[in-house]
């Protein structure tokens, strides 16, 4: 799909022609739309969909016809019938003072500027706009990590109860969103340390202030997820440590039933023996069954307090 917008005055509008000050919004494009766009502009059709490949890295490249900035913004996805997150490449190509925006799917990050609730926003301010874009992206960043960190404590909330493998896989899932966001964060500031530098990219003084709020927000955003990768890290090690005692304790249990068992058994099994009748003790006393019952009742009243004592029952 592929759509041209304008600003007028505060209001986006869309129209049927690219011209200059415009915004070209792609999203999952086919590979006639690419073919399109890349006459229309005279782009290469490898950089229009560099973004549509989910294995493309975060780079800039500056030519003397326009300039390439393909950086990681984040994404939902559904992995083993659950809501987890990823990151997908956005392209931004800037082009004949056109600005171009691809990306393999609907992403929230071009949500506001579609809706028209971005302050300050217009598709004539090219560099504005394309740091708008990188604003928002380290926004959504932000905003993803709090919902991990907020699914985390829901499951430490449950550390006391009986602790299921679901909750480490859980968390192990949690973990892996983390180091997603972690790779394309940095390589983000990667990009964002290179726009900075680049002398062919056009700076305005007046977008200075809103650069350094992109560089500051994706620093941020890197540290968000260093830490809470780190507390989910502790928080796993915790759960199993806790179900590893709780299976020690299990089988500590068990055993000192065995040895409590064992008494009975062992004392049974004697007079069980093919021997003579005349040489067990009290065969030939009356109620004999019963004392030896009574007498095996007793040794195991007195395991168990031993065992109790030393906690092991």
């Amino acid at each position: 799909m592929v759509k041209r917008y304008i600003t007028q005055g505060n209001l986006l509008m869309e129209v049927n022609r690219a011209d200059g000050g415009c915004w070209v919004n792609l999203v999952a494009p086919t590979l006639e739309e690419c073919v399109q766009i890349a006459q229309e502009f005279q782009i290469d059709l490898a950089d229009v969909r560099a973004a549509l490949d989910d294995e493309e890295s975060s780079r800039v490249d500056v030519s003397n016809e326009y300039s390439l900035i393909l950086f990681d913004v984040p994404s939902v996805e559904y992995r083993h019938q659950r809501e987890a997150y990823t990151t997908i490449p956005l392209g931004l190509i800037l082009v004949n003072d056109v600005l171009l925006t691809v990306c393999a799917e609907a992403t929230p990050v071009l949500k506001n500027f579609l809706e028209n609730t971005v302050k300050e926003f217009s598709t004539k301010k090219q560099m504005r706009f394309i740091y708008q874009i990188f604003l928002r992206s380290c926004m959504l960043y932000q905003s993803y990590l709090r919902i991990i960190d907020r699914k985390r404590k829901e499951i430490e909330a449950h550390i006391g109860d009986d602790t299921e493998e679901m909750e480490l896989i859980d968390l192990h899932e949690l973990e892996s969103n983390l180091v997603y966001f972690d790779t394309s964060l940095r390589a983000n500031k990667v990009v964002l340390d290179r726009l900075m530098r680049y002398s062919r990219i056009k700076k305005y003084p007046e977008d200075q202030d809103l650069l350094d709020d992109v560089v500051v927000e994706n620093q941020q955003a890197i540290e968000m997820t260093r830490i809470y990768r780190d507390i989910i890290q502790g928080t796993r090690e915790l759960l199993s440590s806790l179900m590893d005692n709780r299976l020690n304790s299990a089988m500590k249990y068990l055993a000192s039933i065995t040895i409590v068992m064992a008494i009975p058994t062992i004392i049974s099994g004697i007079y069980g023996m093919n021997v003579s009748e005349k040489w067990m003790p009290l065969a030939h006393t009356p109620y004999g069954f019963g004392i030896i019952c009574v007498l095996i009742l007793v040794a195991c009243v007195i395991t168990m307090k031993v065992l109790k004592k030393r906690k092991m029952l």
